[in-house]
């Protein structure tokens, strides 16, 4: 892909077909030099284009005649509150909405919760959508983390690039749905301190090629 824009564009096309969003739900942005470029309001997911994927500054400004995502706060926000982000995935995907209208973080119930960068995911207050009020919300949850559930509303996750964003978003995707299985069984058993904190020092280099 030659542009951000297109690449911006292209990962929320994705994020449909992957199953993490569809219809107007769910947003994604990319770091740019003046602030951001995120998909637009009210726009379908599976037909973004390049051409309308929007630019806004870190003082909240957009061109006149362009909508941005009403998500855009946070989105900024974690750009601010994160130099390592370059790219924020917010979906409104089934299992990740499920557990967090029960309002409930993500226990380490697997190993894997330790790819959003702690020993759990936690679930961000509930705060309505659009609002500095959730973005405040969500940056209290992504404290020493790289994604979080919303309560009542979905999941975000953000990385060092669209790709990483999107793949940890699907990861906690499944994630969800796997506790939700398990529970249904009983309580699942969660590693202990001492677990996490080896799995954590292992994911430091997790992916490397030597």
């Amino acid at each position: 892909m030659s542009n951000l824009p297109e690449q911006v564009a292209a990962t929320a096309r994705r994020s449909v077909a992957l199953g993490l969003n569809q219809g107007t739900s769910g947003n994604i942005s990319a770091r740019a030099p003046d602030g951001l470029l995120i998909t637009p309001s009210g726009r379908d997911m599976t037909a973004i284009e390049a051409s309308e994927i929007v630019p806004v500054g870190m003082d909240g400004t957009f061109p006149d005649g362009m909508r941005p995502s009403s998500e855009w706060r946070f989105h900024r926000d974690i750009y601010a509150a994160f130099p390592e982000a370059q790219a924020v995935a917010h979906a409104h995907s089934p299992f990740a909405v499920a557990l967090a209208c029960l309002r409930r973080d993500l226990p380490p119930f697997h190993y894997m919760v330790a790819m959003a960068g702690g020993v759990d995911i936690r679930c961000a207050d509930y705060a309505t959508f659009g609002t500095q009020a959730l973005s405040d919300a969500v940056i209290k949850a992504l404290d020493g983390r790289r994604a979080c559930l919303m309560a009542n509303h979905g999941l975000l996750a953000w990385g060092g690039s669209l790709d990483a964003a999107l793949a940890l978003a699907l990861e906690v995707e499944a994630l969800c749905g796997q506790y939700l299985r398990a529970s249904q069984l009983g309580a699942p058993v969660l590693l202990n301190a001492a677990e996490m904190a080896e799995v954590l020092e292992k994911f430091k280099d997790y992916g490397a090629r030597d």
